[in-house]
């Protein structure tokens, strides 16, 4: 398991990986706010198709799919799907949406495109992905010496006026979440090989980021809400936002890229993701 910050490094990450004959599986977090968007979405049985940011077309993207468009947040202050968590869930909207946003979305199709298989994490879901993950890592390889499987961690973070990557806490702490979910899973599988060995130090550290920052009630809530990403949802307006953020592990779902839109996977009887 490794982690990387943005699109481009993920990506090269992932050809590097690929051109070596691996599988990869990309873990897009970007918890303020697609990804946790999409696990929203999908709890409520909703497709979410992402659009890469700036490219013209949406809207004749969205009309071919019979999808509704998501609009910018401040274009929705009286309604209306936007990138906002709490938009869809008061949504009545049945059909798929087209969700383009500047991080997340645009990762995921960039990644989607160089021949990983992406799926979305965020603060709320990060244990349902740990066991889908590590249900295609148990019994498949002999995780000391096969490099056959890659999972990369990628954390979106958000972007600066001149469009540099700026590291997102949060991001980093939703990561951690996974990591942290895909050893409590593999702990103990391999003869006694530390599941902790399978991680670079990138993805190490970040589970031990979120270790810290879960190791006091409201400890997470409160860093959300104190994050520089929190503070400027909320003082646009937005705190619902921030709040379904940090509901951490309230949702079973697993949302995959495939076919060019993200769908949960099946559920076994239990809720469970199926794998």
């Amino acid at each position: 398991m490794r982690l990387e910050w943005g699109a481009e490094a993920a990506l090269a990450l992932t050809r590097h990986a690929l051109e070596g004959g691996a599988s990869v599986y990309a873990v897009v977090v970007d918890v303020l706010s697609f990804s946790t968007s999409v696990t929203v979405a999908a709890d409520a049985g909703l497709t979410v198709l992402p659009y890469r940011w700036g490219q013209d077309g949406a809207r004749a993207f969205a009309d071919e799919r019979s999808a509704v468009l998501a609009q910018p947040r401040s274009h929705t202050l009286d309604g209306g799907i936007s990138l906002s968590p709490k938009s869809i869930r008061d949504t009545n909207v049945t059909s798929a949406i087209v969700l383009p946003s500047p991080n997340g979305s645009t990762i995921a199709e960039k990644l989607a495109g160089c021949g990983a298989v992406v799926v979305v994490a965020a603060l709320r879901n990060r244990a349902a992905v740990g066991r889908w993950l590590a249900r295609r890592l148990i019994g498949t390889h002999d995780p000391p010496q096969d490099g056959g499987t890659v999972v990369i961690l990628v954390p979106a973070g958000e972007r600066w006026p001149d469009g540099s990557l700026r590291p997102a806490v949060e991001d980093l702490w939703g990561a951690g979440g996974v990591a942290a979910a895909v050893i409590q899973q593999l702990e103990g599988r391999f003869d006694g090989y530390p599941a902790s060995r399978l991680f670079s130090p990138e993805a190490a550290t970040a589970c031990s980021a979120y270790t810290a920052v879960i190791g006091a009630p409201d400890r997470l809530t409160a860093g959300l809400a104190a994050s520089a990403s929190g503070r400027e949802l909320i003082d646009s307006g937005w705190p619902e936002d921030v709040a379904i953020a940090g509901e951490l592990d309230h949702s079973r779902s697993v949302p995959v890229l495939t076919g060019g839109a993200f769908r949960p996977e099946p559920s076994l009887p239990d809720g469970r993701p199926e794998g």
